[in-house]
């Protein structure tokens, strides 16, 4: 039985919404955040060696890794389905928005998570400090970045309904972790075509039946 180790408010969400997608029988174990750390609990790393989530355990195989996740499922459970044929431009667009993900449209995402967090947990006489470099940091550097992935995937869905044309992929899942993590920040409102997708994302029945079976996720870090 293929069991997802599933933290709470994490990437694990997109492997179980896979799952639904496919129709897979699979098995949850669950594990929670650290409520003043916002780090998974050690016993993550019985599993992994790293202790982070999503990992997957399918018999004897072990599988970290969001992206390599995804492409062991579909390879392995898909039977064709959520990707594009070999040899289309469609295949090509899919492997570039898998890898794309996580190598590049989290970069802006997570530093902001890191200056908040070092804004808020740093020793009480030096915060006015922190908070003062973290703002100057999210001003100059941080928010035009994360702009300009915005305004690129704003750009990339002009005549597509998703990521790949018209057929919605595994790559859509992938990529739906930024894109929900970056309208939870800013003003989606000006950019109509990411904020179209998402909503499209959370009315699909095997996005709800994730949440069902994993729980309510927030992204407003």
């Amino acid at each position: 039985m293929l069991t997802v180790h599933h933290l709470n408010n994490s990437r694990s969400h997109r492997i179980l919404w896979l799952l639904e997608e496919l129709g897979c029988d699979y098995e949850i174990t669950r594990y929670e955040r650290d409520l003043k750390t916002k780090l998974a609990p050690p016993e993550l790393r019985a599993v992994h060696p790293l202790g982070k989530s999503p990992v997957v355990t399918d018999g004897e195989n072990t599988v970290a890794e969001s992206g390599a996740i995804i492409e062991y499922i579909v390879e392995r459970y898909g039977d064709g389905r959520l990707r594009p044929e070999a040899d289309t431009p469609e295949r090509l667009r899919y492997s570039y928005w898998m890898h794309y993900a996580e190598g590049s449209a989290m970069s802006p995402l997570l530093l902001k998570i890191v200056f908040q967090e070092l804004s808020q947990q740093g020793p009480l006489l030096a915060k006015p400090l922190l908070k003062g470099v973290a703002a100057a940091v999210n001003k100059e550097f941080i928010n035009p970045e994360l702009k300009k992935h915005m305004k690129y995937w704003e750009s990339e869905l002009e005549g597509r309904a998703y990521f790949c044309g018209d057929a919605f992929t595994a790559a859509d899942i992938q990529m739906s972790f930024p894109l929900e993590a970056a309208t939870a920040r800013g003003d989606a409102s000006r950019f109509p075509r990411i904020n179209a997708l998402v909503e499209r994302f959370r009315e699909r029945e095997a996005y709800k039946r994730a949440i069902e079976r994993g729980g309510e996720y927030s992204l407003t870090f």
